[in-house]
């Protein structure tokens, strides 16, 4: 009986970390964080490696099956300066260098303000995925999603689009020292516009950067390589809003902060390999003491 029920703990400890395990470990993110600063020896290099990190934890997430392409815009440059990058990840090459216009209340040739809300006619920053193209009152432009709860969540909402705009180009940085400004999208030269779009849309991955400290520390998508025990927290702690799970446990952002879909999926498996190993915790109480009562009736005889 002792036999069965040290196989049985040892079971429960592989099982426990399994459940515990399967959203970390980050192998090939310096590997990609390389590729990226070899392709594009302009951009900062700590920004792609953040880029790097966010994608290849959105990976293990499950937010996305597979993608292709990964875009990174760096607002911490000013507008005038090519600061949206786009990599074709399967072959290992750097598409687009590209200016890229922030919203008329971030800034002016420099972004200062991002915000997540209606109305504010601000860039928000975060990791977004790229939904299907469109037409529009800025013509053809491509639907975002964002994926970061409170920083880029209300991009749909928001109407935050990529599109085309005639006041990016490097005569108007030129003449004003900065460019034209949009009410929050990441807009672009006309000229490039469609070509980017039709690269990016259906499923690729764009990572608007900021040394903003507060998304630095509570995004998700930086969190993949933290200890198992910050996930264990999550369930018990974090809960949120619009999602129907188990009374027991909302979806906590560093499981799957993607839609509501997404996430119940996601969670409901995470949550169901935590609910497994409790109910074989109980199991192994009731063995445990099912074999200590009858020695205790004996040695009391």
């Amino acid at each position: 009986m002792r036999r069965c029920l040290s196989h049985g703990l040892a079971a429960f400890v592989v099982l426990l970390t399994t459940a515990l395990a399967a959203p970390d470990a980050l192998a090939s993110q310096p590997v990609l964080a390389d590729r990226l600063a070899a392709e594009a020896p302009s951009a900062n290099p700590h920004v792609l490696a953040l880029a790097a990190r966010a994608a290849e934890c959105a990976r293990k997430q499950g937010v996305l099956d597979g993608f292709h392409h990964l875009a990174v815009i760096d607002y911490s440059l000013p507008s005038t300066q090519p600061r949206l990058w786009v990599f074709d990840l399967e072959r290992g090459r750097l598409l687009f260098q590209e200016l890229v216009a922030h919203g008329r209340n971030t800034g002016d040739a420099k972004a200062e303000r991002f915000s997540n809300a209606e109305g504010s006619h601000m860039s928000s920053i975060g990791l977004f995925k790229t939904l299907q193209p469109y037409y529009g009152s800025n013509g053809y432009s491509l639907r975002l999603s964002g994926l970061d709860p409170g920083f880029n969540d209300n991009a749909l909402a928001r109407a935050i689009v990529m599109h085309g705009a005639p006041y990016v180009s490097e005569a108007i940085a030129e003449r004003l020292g900065r460019l034209g400004r949009s009410w929050g999208c990441p807009a672009l030269r006309p000229e490039i516009a469609r070509t980017v779009i039709d690269t990016l849309k259906g499923g690729a991955l764009l990572f608007a950067y900021y040394p903003d400290r507060k998304w630095l520390t509570e995004s998700p998508y930086f969190q993949c390589d933290g200890p198992p025990g910050r996930v264990v927290a999550a369930v018990s702690q974090h809960r949120r809003h619009n999602v129907g799970l188990r009374p027991f446990a909302a979806c906590p952002r560093a499981l799957a902060p993607a839609g509501p879909a997404a996430r119940r999926r996601r969670c409901d498996v995470v949550l169901s390999r935590i609910e497994h190993t409790m109910n074989l915790t109980d199991a192994l109480r009731r063995v445990a003491g099912a074999v200590a009562r009858p020695a205790d009736s004996r040695r009391r005889q």
